[in-house]
Protein backbone atom coordinates (compact mmCIF):
# COMPACT_ATOMS: atom_id res chain seq x y z
CA UNK A 1 0.00 0.00 0.00
CA UNK A 2 2.82 2.41 0.88
CA UNK A 3 4.50 1.69 -2.45
CA UNK A 4 1.29 2.30 -4.41
CA UNK A 5 0.47 5.51 -2.55
CA UNK A 6 4.01 6.79 -3.12
CA UNK A 7 4.07 5.83 -6.82
CA UNK A 8 3.74 8.20 -9.75
CA UNK A 9 0.11 9.08 -10.48
CA UNK A 10 -1.51 9.01 -13.90
CA UNK A 11 -3.41 6.81 -16.38
CA UNK A 12 -0.22 5.87 -18.24
CA UNK A 13 0.58 3.43 -15.43
CA UNK A 14 -1.30 0.12 -15.35
CA UNK A 15 -2.17 -2.02 -12.36
CA UNK A 16 -2.86 -5.47 -13.80
CA UNK A 17 -4.34 -8.24 -11.68
CA UNK A 18 -4.68 -11.97 -12.12
CA UNK A 19 -8.05 -13.20 -10.81
CA UNK A 20 -7.96 -16.65 -9.18
CA UNK A 21 -5.74 -16.72 -6.10
CA UNK A 22 -4.96 -13.02 -6.42
CA UNK A 23 -8.22 -11.08 -6.25
CA UNK A 24 -10.14 -14.01 -4.79
CA UNK A 25 -9.09 -16.89 -2.61
CA UNK A 26 -9.03 -20.20 -4.45
CA UNK A 27 -10.36 -20.91 -7.92
CA UNK A 28 -13.61 -19.69 -9.41
CA UNK A 29 -13.72 -22.77 -11.66
CA UNK A 30 -13.86 -24.97 -8.57
CA UNK A 31 -16.77 -22.93 -7.22
CA UNK A 32 -18.46 -23.22 -10.60
CA UNK A 33 -18.15 -27.00 -10.68
CA UNK A 34 -19.37 -27.26 -7.08
CA UNK A 35 -22.41 -25.13 -7.85
CA UNK A 36 -23.28 -27.14 -10.96
CA UNK A 37 -22.89 -30.36 -9.00
CA UNK A 38 -25.15 -29.07 -6.20
CA UNK A 39 -27.75 -28.08 -8.78
CA UNK A 40 -27.48 -31.56 -10.28
CA UNK A 41 -26.70 -30.07 -13.66
CA UNK A 42 -23.88 -32.53 -14.35
CA UNK A 43 -24.45 -36.08 -15.49
CA UNK A 44 -22.44 -38.98 -14.10
CA UNK A 45 -20.50 -39.11 -17.37
CA UNK A 46 -19.67 -35.40 -17.21
CA UNK A 47 -18.51 -35.69 -13.61
CA UNK A 48 -16.25 -38.64 -14.49
CA UNK A 49 -14.83 -36.94 -17.57
CA UNK A 50 -14.24 -33.69 -15.69
CA UNK A 51 -12.39 -35.52 -12.93
CA UNK A 52 -10.24 -37.29 -15.52
CA UNK A 53 -9.35 -34.07 -17.36
CA UNK A 54 -8.51 -32.24 -14.13
CA UNK A 55 -6.30 -35.15 -13.03
CA UNK A 56 -4.49 -35.15 -16.39
CA UNK A 57 -3.89 -31.42 -16.10
CA UNK A 58 -2.61 -31.78 -12.53
CA UNK A 59 -0.18 -34.48 -13.66
CA UNK A 60 1.05 -32.37 -16.56
CA UNK A 61 -0.34 -34.72 -19.19
CA UNK A 62 -2.38 -31.95 -20.82
CA UNK A 63 -1.83 -28.20 -20.76
CA UNK A 64 -4.22 -25.35 -20.05
CA UNK A 65 -5.37 -25.33 -23.67
CA UNK A 66 -6.43 -28.97 -23.36
CA UNK A 67 -8.25 -28.23 -20.12
CA UNK A 68 -10.19 -25.36 -21.69
CA UNK A 69 -10.94 -27.41 -24.79
CA UNK A 70 -12.47 -30.14 -22.65
CA UNK A 71 -14.47 -27.58 -20.67
CA UNK A 72 -15.78 -25.98 -23.85
CA UNK A 73 -17.21 -29.30 -25.03
CA UNK A 74 -19.50 -29.39 -21.99
CA UNK A 75 -20.78 -25.95 -22.99
CA UNK A 76 -21.88 -26.96 -26.49
CA UNK A 77 -25.49 -26.00 -27.16
CA UNK A 78 -25.86 -23.95 -23.96
CA UNK A 79 -27.42 -20.52 -24.33
CA UNK A 80 -24.93 -17.83 -23.33
CA UNK A 81 -27.59 -15.73 -21.63
CA UNK A 82 -28.32 -18.51 -19.16
CA UNK A 83 -24.62 -18.79 -18.38
CA UNK A 84 -24.35 -15.06 -17.74
CA UNK A 85 -27.09 -15.44 -15.14
CA UNK A 86 -25.30 -18.48 -13.73
CA UNK A 87 -22.20 -16.33 -13.31
CA UNK A 88 -24.21 -13.75 -11.38
CA UNK A 89 -25.59 -16.41 -9.05
CA UNK A 90 -22.11 -17.89 -8.63
CA UNK A 91 -20.82 -14.49 -7.57
CA UNK A 92 -23.57 -13.99 -4.99
CA UNK A 93 -23.31 -17.46 -3.47
CA UNK A 94 -19.59 -18.15 -3.62
CA UNK A 95 -17.28 -15.58 -5.19
CA UNK A 96 -18.15 -12.33 -3.37
CA UNK A 97 -17.09 -13.66 0.01
CA UNK A 98 -13.77 -14.89 -1.43
CA UNK A 99 -12.50 -11.43 -2.42
CA UNK A 100 -9.40 -10.58 -0.42
CA UNK A 101 -10.03 -7.31 1.46
CA UNK A 102 -6.31 -6.58 1.15
CA UNK A 103 -6.46 -6.87 -2.64
CA UNK A 104 -9.55 -4.69 -2.67
CA UNK A 105 -7.57 -2.06 -0.74
CA UNK A 106 -4.67 -2.28 -3.20
CA UNK A 107 -7.05 -1.86 -6.15
CA UNK A 108 -8.69 1.16 -4.52
CA UNK A 109 -5.24 2.67 -3.88
CA UNK A 110 -4.31 2.30 -7.56
CA UNK A 111 -7.62 3.82 -8.60
CA UNK A 112 -7.01 6.74 -6.25
CA UNK A 113 -3.67 7.34 -8.01
CA UNK A 114 -5.43 7.43 -11.38
CA UNK A 115 -3.80 4.22 -12.61
CA UNK A 116 -5.46 2.06 -15.27
CA UNK A 117 -6.67 -1.01 -13.36
CA UNK A 118 -7.41 -4.15 -15.36
CA UNK A 119 -7.90 -7.87 -14.84
CA UNK A 120 -5.92 -10.25 -17.06
CA UNK A 121 -6.98 -13.82 -16.35
CA UNK A 122 -7.20 -17.25 -17.91
CA UNK A 123 -10.71 -17.57 -16.43
CA UNK A 124 -13.79 -16.61 -18.47
CA UNK A 125 -15.82 -13.41 -18.44
CA UNK A 126 -18.68 -15.20 -16.65
CA UNK A 127 -16.46 -15.96 -13.66
CA UNK A 128 -14.85 -12.51 -13.55
CA UNK A 129 -17.30 -9.80 -14.60
CA UNK A 130 -19.53 -9.57 -11.48
CA UNK A 131 -16.45 -9.20 -9.27
CA UNK A 132 -14.90 -6.66 -11.65
CA UNK A 133 -18.10 -4.62 -11.53
CA UNK A 134 -18.04 -4.66 -7.74
CA UNK A 135 -14.41 -3.48 -7.73
CA UNK A 136 -15.04 -0.75 -10.31
CA UNK A 137 -12.84 -2.40 -12.96
CA UNK A 138 -14.04 -2.00 -16.53
CA UNK A 139 -11.09 -3.52 -18.43
CA UNK A 140 -11.00 -7.32 -18.55
CA UNK A 141 -8.86 -9.56 -20.72
CA UNK A 142 -9.71 -13.24 -20.38
CA UNK A 143 -10.14 -16.61 -22.09
CA UNK A 144 -13.22 -17.08 -24.24
CA UNK A 145 -15.57 -19.72 -25.59
CA UNK A 146 -16.77 -19.49 -29.18
CA UNK A 147 -20.39 -18.37 -29.60
CA UNK A 148 -22.70 -18.45 -32.62
CA UNK A 149 -26.18 -16.93 -32.49
CA UNK A 150 -26.00 -16.63 -28.71
CA UNK A 151 -25.14 -20.33 -28.21
CA UNK A 152 -21.81 -21.92 -27.26
CA UNK A 153 -20.37 -23.99 -30.10
CA UNK A 154 -18.16 -26.20 -27.93
CA UNK A 155 -14.95 -24.57 -29.19
CA UNK A 156 -12.53 -22.08 -27.64
CA UNK A 157 -11.20 -18.80 -29.06
CA UNK A 158 -7.44 -18.79 -29.57
CA UNK A 159 -5.03 -17.59 -28.38
CA UNK A 160 -6.14 -18.20 -24.81
CA UNK A 161 -5.33 -15.63 -22.16
CA UNK A 162 -2.65 -17.81 -20.59
CA UNK A 163 1.12 -17.60 -20.48
CA UNK A 164 2.29 -15.58 -23.47
CA UNK A 165 -1.38 -14.84 -24.20
CA UNK A 166 -1.46 -12.63 -21.11
CA UNK A 167 1.47 -10.64 -22.44
CA UNK A 168 -0.40 -10.11 -25.72
CA UNK A 169 -3.45 -8.99 -23.74
CA UNK A 170 -1.37 -6.51 -21.71
CA UNK A 171 0.23 -5.12 -24.87
CA UNK A 172 -3.21 -4.65 -26.43
CA UNK A 173 -4.24 -2.64 -23.38
CA UNK A 174 -1.02 -0.65 -23.59
CA UNK A 175 -1.64 0.17 -27.26
CA UNK A 176 -5.27 1.11 -26.61
CA UNK A 177 -4.64 3.39 -23.61
CA UNK A 178 -1.05 4.50 -24.08
CA UNK A 179 0.23 2.56 -21.08
CA UNK A 180 3.88 2.31 -20.08
CA UNK A 181 4.28 -1.34 -19.09
CA UNK A 182 7.83 -0.68 -17.90
CA UNK A 183 6.35 1.44 -15.09
CA UNK A 184 3.33 -0.78 -14.52
CA UNK A 185 2.36 -3.36 -11.89
CA UNK A 186 1.22 -6.95 -12.30
CA UNK A 187 -0.13 -8.94 -9.35
CA UNK A 188 -0.31 -12.73 -9.59
CA UNK A 189 -0.15 -15.87 -7.45
CA UNK A 190 1.22 -18.32 -10.03
CA UNK A 191 4.43 -19.08 -11.92
CA UNK A 192 2.15 -19.71 -14.93
CA UNK A 193 2.19 -15.91 -15.27
CA UNK A 194 5.97 -15.58 -15.34
CA UNK A 195 5.98 -14.10 -18.87
CA UNK A 196 3.83 -11.12 -17.87
CA UNK A 197 5.58 -10.76 -14.51
CA UNK A 198 8.84 -10.40 -16.43
CA UNK A 199 7.30 -8.01 -18.97
CA UNK A 200 6.13 -5.33 -16.52
CA UNK A 201 8.41 -3.06 -14.55
CA UNK A 202 6.88 -3.91 -11.17
CA UNK A 203 6.05 -7.62 -10.76
CA UNK A 204 4.21 -8.18 -7.49
CA UNK A 205 3.54 -11.78 -6.38
CA UNK A 206 0.48 -12.07 -4.13
CA UNK A 207 -0.15 -15.35 -2.29
CA UNK A 208 2.46 -17.01 -4.55
CA UNK A 209 2.68 -20.76 -5.08
CA UNK A 210 5.95 -22.45 -4.13
CA UNK A 211 7.57 -22.10 -7.54
CA UNK A 212 6.73 -18.40 -7.87
CA UNK A 213 7.88 -17.80 -4.29
CA UNK A 214 11.27 -19.29 -5.22
CA UNK A 215 11.53 -17.12 -8.34
CA UNK A 216 10.54 -14.03 -6.35
CA UNK A 217 13.21 -14.74 -3.74
CA UNK A 218 15.87 -15.11 -6.43
CA UNK A 219 14.90 -11.86 -8.13
CA UNK A 220 14.11 -9.85 -4.99
CA UNK A 221 10.49 -9.29 -5.99
CA UNK A 222 8.40 -8.16 -2.99
CA UNK A 223 5.95 -10.85 -1.84
CA UNK A 224 2.69 -10.50 0.09
CA UNK A 225 0.62 -13.35 1.50
CA UNK A 226 -2.93 -12.87 2.84
CA UNK A 227 -4.73 -15.09 5.36
CA UNK A 228 -8.01 -13.19 5.55
CA UNK A 229 -9.74 -15.63 3.18
CA UNK A 230 -9.28 -19.26 2.24
CA UNK A 231 -9.42 -22.34 4.43
CA UNK A 232 -10.02 -21.34 8.07
CA UNK A 233 -7.92 -22.82 10.85
CA UNK A 234 -9.38 -24.73 13.79
CA UNK A 235 -8.70 -21.63 15.87
CA UNK A 236 -10.96 -19.59 13.57
CA UNK A 237 -13.75 -22.14 13.97
CA UNK A 238 -13.27 -22.21 17.75
CA UNK A 239 -13.38 -18.41 17.99
CA UNK A 240 -16.56 -18.28 15.92
CA UNK A 241 -18.38 -21.00 17.87
CA UNK A 242 -17.48 -19.42 21.21
CA UNK A 243 -18.48 -15.95 20.02
CA UNK A 244 -21.84 -17.17 18.71
CA UNK A 245 -22.55 -19.22 21.82
CA UNK A 246 -21.56 -16.36 24.09
CA UNK A 247 -24.92 -14.69 23.43
CA UNK A 248 -26.59 -17.49 25.37
CA UNK A 249 -23.96 -17.33 28.11
CA UNK A 250 -24.22 -13.55 28.42
CA UNK A 251 -27.98 -13.63 28.86
CA UNK A 252 -27.68 -16.51 31.32
CA UNK A 253 -25.24 -14.37 33.31
CA UNK A 254 -27.89 -11.65 33.50
CA UNK A 255 -30.59 -13.91 34.92
CA UNK A 256 -29.48 -13.50 38.56
CA UNK A 257 -29.79 -9.73 38.18
CA UNK A 258 -33.32 -10.15 36.88
CA UNK A 259 -34.20 -12.64 39.61
CA UNK A 260 -32.85 -10.54 42.49
CA UNK A 261 -33.74 -7.03 41.33
CA UNK A 262 -36.80 -7.83 39.20
CA UNK A 263 -35.35 -5.41 36.62
CA UNK A 264 -35.36 -6.98 33.20
CA UNK A 265 -33.88 -3.79 31.79
CA UNK A 266 -30.77 -3.91 33.99
CA UNK A 267 -30.35 -7.62 33.29
CA UNK A 268 -30.53 -7.05 29.54
CA UNK A 269 -28.13 -4.10 29.74
CA UNK A 270 -25.60 -6.20 31.64
CA UNK A 271 -25.95 -9.10 29.21
CA UNK A 272 -25.69 -6.87 26.13
CA UNK A 273 -22.46 -5.23 27.25
CA UNK A 274 -21.01 -8.56 28.34
CA UNK A 275 -21.83 -10.16 24.98
CA UNK A 276 -20.24 -7.30 23.02
CA UNK A 277 -17.06 -7.36 25.09
CA UNK A 278 -16.65 -11.14 25.11
CA UNK A 279 -17.55 -11.80 21.46
CA UNK A 280 -15.23 -9.13 20.06
CA UNK A 281 -12.40 -10.22 22.36
CA UNK A 282 -12.69 -13.94 21.56
CA UNK A 283 -12.80 -13.33 17.79
CA UNK A 284 -9.87 -10.91 17.90
CA UNK A 285 -11.93 -7.99 16.63
CA UNK A 286 -10.62 -4.58 17.64
CA UNK A 287 -12.59 -1.38 17.10
CA UNK A 288 -11.22 1.98 16.04
CA UNK A 289 -14.08 4.35 16.82
CA UNK A 290 -14.16 7.94 15.60
CA UNK A 291 -16.41 10.44 17.42
CA UNK A 292 -17.65 7.91 19.97
CA UNK A 293 -19.22 10.76 21.96
CA UNK A 294 -22.13 10.86 19.49
CA UNK A 295 -23.22 7.43 20.78
CA UNK A 296 -24.29 9.04 24.05
CA UNK A 297 -25.12 12.67 23.30
CA UNK A 298 -28.74 12.33 22.09
CA UNK A 299 -30.33 9.29 23.64
CA UNK A 300 -32.97 8.06 23.19
CA UNK A 301 -32.55 7.98 19.43
CA UNK A 302 -32.72 5.71 16.40
CA UNK A 303 -29.29 4.30 15.58
CA UNK A 304 -28.90 3.33 11.94
CA UNK A 305 -25.94 1.36 10.60
CA UNK A 306 -24.75 -0.11 7.31
CA UNK A 307 -25.08 -3.88 7.55
CA UNK A 308 -22.04 -5.71 6.18
CA UNK A 309 -21.51 -8.75 8.36
CA UNK A 310 -22.93 -10.98 11.07
CA UNK A 311 -20.15 -9.45 13.18
CA UNK A 312 -22.19 -6.21 13.20
CA UNK A 313 -24.33 -7.58 16.04
CA UNK A 314 -21.42 -7.91 18.45
CA UNK A 315 -19.89 -4.64 17.25
CA UNK A 316 -23.11 -2.75 17.97
CA UNK A 317 -23.53 -4.48 21.34
CA UNK A 318 -20.05 -3.31 22.33
CA UNK A 319 -20.70 0.23 21.11
CA UNK A 320 -24.26 0.91 22.32
CA UNK A 321 -24.16 -1.35 25.41
CA UNK A 322 -27.40 -0.40 27.18
CA UNK A 323 -31.03 0.65 26.76
CA UNK A 324 -31.11 -0.77 23.27
CA UNK A 325 -33.81 -2.38 21.15
CA UNK A 326 -33.66 -3.62 17.60
CA UNK A 327 -35.48 -4.93 14.56
CA UNK A 328 -34.86 -8.33 12.97
CA UNK A 329 -36.34 -10.44 10.21
CA UNK A 330 -39.14 -12.71 11.37
CA UNK A 331 -37.22 -15.89 10.41
CA UNK A 332 -34.83 -15.30 13.34
CA UNK A 333 -37.72 -15.58 15.79
CA UNK A 334 -38.16 -19.25 14.86
CA UNK A 335 -34.53 -20.13 15.65
CA UNK A 336 -34.49 -22.13 18.91
CA UNK A 337 -33.04 -20.25 21.90
CA UNK A 338 -31.62 -17.40 19.79
CA UNK A 339 -35.05 -16.13 18.77
CA UNK A 340 -36.31 -16.14 22.36
CA UNK A 341 -33.19 -14.45 23.68
CA UNK A 342 -33.39 -11.67 21.09
CA UNK A 343 -37.08 -11.18 21.79
CA UNK A 344 -36.37 -10.99 25.52
CA UNK A 345 -33.63 -8.48 24.78
CA UNK A 346 -36.05 -6.13 23.04
CA UNK A 347 -35.87 -7.14 19.37
CA UNK A 348 -39.03 -6.74 17.29
CA UNK A 349 -39.35 -9.20 14.40
CA UNK A 350 -40.91 -8.02 11.14
CA UNK A 351 -41.92 -9.53 7.81
CA UNK A 352 -39.85 -7.72 5.18
CA UNK A 353 -42.19 -8.82 2.42
CA UNK A 354 -45.21 -7.18 4.08
CA UNK A 355 -44.64 -3.45 4.44
CA UNK A 356 -47.91 -2.71 6.26
CA UNK A 357 -47.38 -5.57 8.69
CA UNK A 358 -43.83 -4.39 9.36
CA UNK A 359 -45.01 -0.86 10.17
CA UNK A 360 -47.66 -2.20 12.56
CA UNK A 361 -45.15 -4.53 14.23
CA UNK A 362 -42.84 -1.60 14.89
CA UNK A 363 -45.48 0.39 16.81
CA UNK A 364 -44.26 -0.97 20.18
CA UNK A 365 -40.85 0.53 19.36
CA UNK A 366 -42.34 4.03 19.49
CA UNK A 367 -43.55 3.27 23.02
CA UNK A 368 -40.14 1.82 23.92
CA UNK A 369 -38.51 5.07 22.84
CA UNK A 370 -41.00 7.51 24.33
CA UNK A 371 -41.98 5.72 27.54
CA UNK A 372 -38.95 3.58 28.36
CA UNK A 373 -36.21 5.82 27.00
CA UNK A 374 -34.75 3.05 24.84
CA UNK A 375 -32.78 3.64 21.66
CA UNK A 376 -33.58 1.47 18.65
CA UNK A 377 -30.95 0.09 16.31
CA UNK A 378 -31.93 -0.56 12.65
CA UNK A 379 -30.11 -1.40 9.41
CA UNK A 380 -31.92 0.64 6.74
CA UNK A 381 -30.47 -1.53 3.97
CA UNK A 382 -32.68 -4.30 5.32
CA UNK A 383 -30.12 -7.06 5.03
CA UNK A 384 -26.38 -7.63 4.82
CA UNK A 385 -24.71 -6.36 1.66
CA UNK A 386 -22.50 -8.67 -0.38
CA UNK A 387 -19.68 -6.13 -0.45
CA UNK A 388 -18.71 -2.96 1.45
CA UNK A 389 -20.71 -0.94 -1.09
CA UNK A 390 -23.79 0.69 0.42
CA UNK A 391 -27.17 -0.62 -0.75
CA UNK A 392 -30.39 1.47 -1.10
CA UNK A 393 -32.12 2.47 2.14
CA UNK A 394 -35.60 1.49 3.20
CA UNK A 395 -37.59 4.12 5.08
CA UNK A 396 -38.77 2.27 8.19
CA UNK A 397 -36.08 3.67 10.50
CA UNK A 398 -36.81 7.20 9.31
CA UNK A 399 -40.57 6.83 9.87
CA UNK A 400 -39.84 5.50 13.35
CA UNK A 401 -37.63 8.46 14.26
CA UNK A 402 -40.27 10.90 13.01
CA UNK A 403 -43.10 9.21 14.92
CA UNK A 404 -41.08 8.99 18.12
CA UNK A 405 -39.76 12.53 17.78
CA UNK A 406 -36.12 11.54 18.28
CA UNK A 407 -32.93 12.12 16.26
CA UNK A 408 -31.19 9.63 14.04
CA UNK A 409 -27.58 8.75 14.88
CA UNK A 410 -25.71 7.18 11.91
CA UNK A 411 -23.10 4.52 12.73
CA UNK A 412 -20.82 3.94 9.73
CA UNK A 413 -19.05 0.58 9.78
CA UNK A 414 -16.17 0.69 7.29
CA UNK A 415 -14.90 -2.88 7.01
CA UNK A 416 -16.82 -5.50 9.00
CA UNK A 417 -16.59 -7.72 5.91
CA UNK A 418 -12.96 -8.26 6.90
CA UNK A 419 -14.29 -10.23 9.89
CA UNK A 420 -16.97 -12.22 8.06
CA UNK A 421 -18.50 -11.36 4.67
CA UNK A 422 -22.03 -12.40 3.84
CA UNK A 423 -22.53 -16.19 3.52
CA UNK A 424 -19.33 -16.86 5.51
CA UNK A 425 -19.66 -18.78 8.78
CA UNK A 426 -16.19 -18.21 10.18
CA UNK A 427 -15.21 -14.91 11.79
CA UNK A 428 -11.56 -13.85 11.61
CA UNK A 429 -9.52 -11.33 13.59
CA UNK A 430 -9.55 -7.81 12.17
CA UNK A 431 -9.42 -4.14 13.14
CA UNK A 432 -12.77 -2.61 12.24
CA UNK A 433 -13.09 1.13 11.73
CA UNK A 434 -16.31 2.76 12.90
CA UNK A 435 -17.35 6.39 12.48
CA UNK A 436 -20.25 7.74 14.53
CA UNK A 437 -21.76 10.75 12.78
CA UNK A 438 -23.45 13.65 14.59
CA UNK A 439 -27.15 13.21 15.48
CA UNK A 440 -29.58 14.19 12.72
CA UNK A 441 -32.53 16.28 13.89
CA UNK A 442 -35.85 14.90 12.59
CA UNK A 443 -38.19 17.36 14.33
CA UNK A 444 -38.95 19.30 11.14
CA UNK A 445 -39.26 16.29 8.85
CA UNK A 446 -42.52 15.34 7.17
CA UNK A 447 -43.70 12.55 4.90
CA UNK A 448 -43.64 14.75 1.77
CA UNK A 449 -39.94 15.49 2.13
CA UNK A 450 -38.91 12.12 3.53
CA UNK A 451 -37.19 10.89 0.36
CA UNK A 452 -34.93 13.94 0.42
CA UNK A 453 -34.02 13.32 4.07
CA UNK A 454 -33.29 9.66 3.40
CA UNK A 455 -31.04 10.60 0.49
CA UNK A 456 -29.22 13.19 2.57
CA UNK A 457 -28.56 10.73 5.41
CA UNK A 458 -27.48 8.01 2.99
CA UNK A 459 -25.08 10.46 1.36
CA UNK A 460 -23.52 10.99 4.79
CA UNK A 461 -22.72 7.26 4.83
CA UNK A 462 -21.43 7.35 1.25
CA UNK A 463 -19.17 10.32 1.96
CA UNK A 464 -17.76 8.69 5.06
CA UNK A 465 -17.16 5.41 3.21
CA UNK A 466 -15.50 7.22 0.30
CA UNK A 467 -18.19 6.08 -2.14
CA UNK A 468 -19.98 8.10 -4.82
CA UNK A 469 -22.87 10.15 -3.48
CA UNK A 470 -26.37 10.00 -4.98
CA UNK A 471 -27.70 13.03 -6.81
CA UNK A 472 -31.08 14.58 -6.11
CA UNK A 473 -32.39 13.09 -9.37
CA UNK A 474 -31.72 9.54 -8.21
CA UNK A 475 -34.08 7.66 -5.95
CA UNK A 476 -32.23 6.05 -3.08
CA UNK A 477 -35.05 5.03 -0.78
CA UNK A 478 -37.44 2.20 -1.42
CA UNK A 479 -39.89 0.11 0.52
CA UNK A 480 -39.25 -2.81 -1.83
CA UNK A 481 -36.16 -5.05 -1.90
CA UNK A 482 -33.18 -3.47 -3.73
CA UNK A 483 -33.21 -3.83 -7.50
CA UNK A 484 -29.48 -4.62 -7.58
CA UNK A 485 -30.16 -8.19 -8.66
CA UNK A 486 -31.67 -6.90 -11.91
CA UNK A 487 -28.77 -4.58 -12.64
CA UNK A 488 -26.49 -7.03 -14.41
CA UNK A 489 -28.94 -8.61 -16.83
CA UNK A 490 -27.34 -9.73 -20.08
CA UNK A 491 -28.12 -8.20 -23.42
CA UNK A 492 -31.33 -9.26 -25.06
CA UNK A 493 -31.26 -12.26 -27.31
CA UNK A 494 -32.20 -10.08 -30.28
CA UNK A 495 -29.12 -7.98 -29.72
CA UNK A 496 -26.96 -11.07 -29.60
CA UNK A 497 -28.35 -12.43 -32.84
CA UNK A 498 -27.53 -9.17 -34.55
CA UNK A 499 -23.91 -9.43 -33.40
CA UNK A 500 -21.11 -11.12 -35.37
CA UNK A 501 -21.36 -14.86 -35.30
CA UNK A 502 -18.06 -15.52 -33.57
CA UNK A 503 -17.46 -13.62 -30.37
CA UNK A 504 -16.44 -14.43 -26.85
CA UNK A 505 -19.12 -12.66 -24.87
CA UNK A 506 -21.99 -10.29 -25.52
CA UNK A 507 -21.56 -8.57 -22.17
CA UNK A 508 -19.38 -5.60 -21.42
CA UNK A 509 -16.58 -5.30 -20.56
CA UNK A 510 -16.07 -7.15 -23.81
CA UNK A 511 -13.52 -9.91 -24.29
CA UNK A 512 -10.46 -9.22 -26.40
CA UNK A 513 -12.18 -8.72 -29.75
CA UNK A 514 -12.89 -12.37 -30.33
CA UNK A 515 -9.41 -13.47 -29.29
CA UNK A 516 -8.33 -13.70 -25.70
CA UNK A 517 -10.98 -11.53 -24.08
Amino acid sequence: MEEVLASEPGPHIAALFDFDGTIISGYSATAMLREKFQRREMSVEEIAETAQVVAQHSLGQIGFSGLMTAAAKFMKGVDEESFVEFGEQLYKKHIARKIYPETRAIIEAHQAKGHRVAIISSATIYQIEPTARDLGISDIKCSSYEIEDGVFTGEIIRPLCFGEGKVLAAEELAAEYGLDLDQSFFYSDSDDDIELLERVGKPRPLNPNMKLKGIADERNWPVQRFASRGTPSWIDYTRTIYATGSLVGAFAAGLPIWALTRSQREAVNFSMGLFGDFATAITGVELEVEDERHLWSSRPCVFIFNHQSKADVMILAKLIRRDMGGVGKKEIKDIPILGKLMEWGGTVFVDRADGKSAIKAMEPLVDAIQKEGKSICIAPEGTRSLTPKLEPFKKGAFHLAMQAGVPIVPIVIHNATDVAPKNEFVMRPATVRVTVLPPVDTSKWNVRTLNTHVRDVRNMFLRTLGQTEESAAESVATDAPPARAEKAKPKKAAEKKAAPKKKAAAKKPAPRKGKTG
